[in-house]
C-alpha cells in the first residue's frame, strides 16, 4: 500500500458551535468525510485512521481515542498502537478542508520525488514555515515516533528525520474561525 490515511479530529475548538471534524461541507458531507473522501478517491483501498472524535457521516471508521495532549502526544500515541504498514500516512488535521483529489495526487507526486525511499516526515514549506500537518510520515519512523515525548509538533519535527518542501498550495490553510471559512466560501471552488 503506498499510503494511509491519519484524520486527526480531536481538536477542542467549538467555535462553529460544534467540533470541526461534524461541520457541513461545500461539496457534501463533513469536512472530516471530505477529507475521507478526497484520501480514498487518490489511494483507494488505503487504510484509514481517524485519531479523536468519530465521523457522523463515517460511522464505520472507529477511531482511536486521542490523549487530549495537543498533536504531538497524540501522534506519538498513535504510533504506538497502529499495526497497518502502509509505505506513508498522510497526517492531516479535520480542518484542512481546502483539499482536493487533485491537489493531494499532486502533492503526494511532490513527496515521492523528494523523498523515493520513504525515510523522512515530509511537510509542505510555505512561505516561512513548516506545514506539519497535511504533511506525509513514513510508517518506517513510527517506532521511532512513539518513544518520543515532546510538547509541540517543531520539537517532534526536529527530533525525526524531516524534510520540508516548497508547495505553496492553499490547501494547508486551516479554516479556525467563522471569518475564515466566509472567506473561504467567497473565494468559489478550489482548484489547482
Amino acid at each position: 500500500m503506498k499510503a494511509g490515511l491519519l484524520l486527526l479530529t480531536g481538536g477542542r475548538g467549538r467555535r462553529f458551535g460544534g467540533p470541526k471534524h461534524a461541520q457541513p461541507h461545500p461539496r457534501g458531507g463533513t469536512w472530516g468525510g471530505h477529507l475521507v473522501g478526497v484520501f480514498e478517491a487518490v489511494f483507494p483501498g488505503g487504510p484509514v485512521q481517524v485519531l479523536g472524535e468519530p465521523l457522523p457521516d463515517r460511522p464505520e471508521l472507529i477511531p482511536m481515542a486521542d490523549p487530549g495532549q495537543g498533536p504531538a502526544a497524540a501522534l506519538a500515541h498513535w504510533a504506538g498502537r497502529e499495526v497497518q504498514t502502509p509505505e506513508r500516512w498522510w497526517v492531516v488535521a479535520c480542518d484542512q478542508v481546502r483539499w482536493t483529489p487533485e491537489a493531494l495526487a499532486a502533492w503526494h507526486a511532490k513527496v515521492l520525488e523528494a523523498d523515493p525511499a520513504a525515510q523522512h516526515w515530509v511537510m509542505a514549506q510555505v512561505d516561512d514555515y513548516a506545514q506539519y500537518l497535511g504533511s506525509f510520515l513514513p510508517s518506517g519512523l513510527l517506532g521511532t515516533l512513539a518513544t518520543l515525548q515532546t510538547a509541540s509538533l517543531r520539537e517532534l519535527s526536529g527530533a525525526l528525520p524531516a524534510l520540508a518542501v516548497p508547495w505553496p498550495h492553499p490547501c494547508w490553510a486551516d479554516v479556525d474561525t467563522p471569518e475564515a471559512l466566509g472567506d473561504w466560501l467567497r473565494q468559489g471552488p478550489p482548484h489547482l
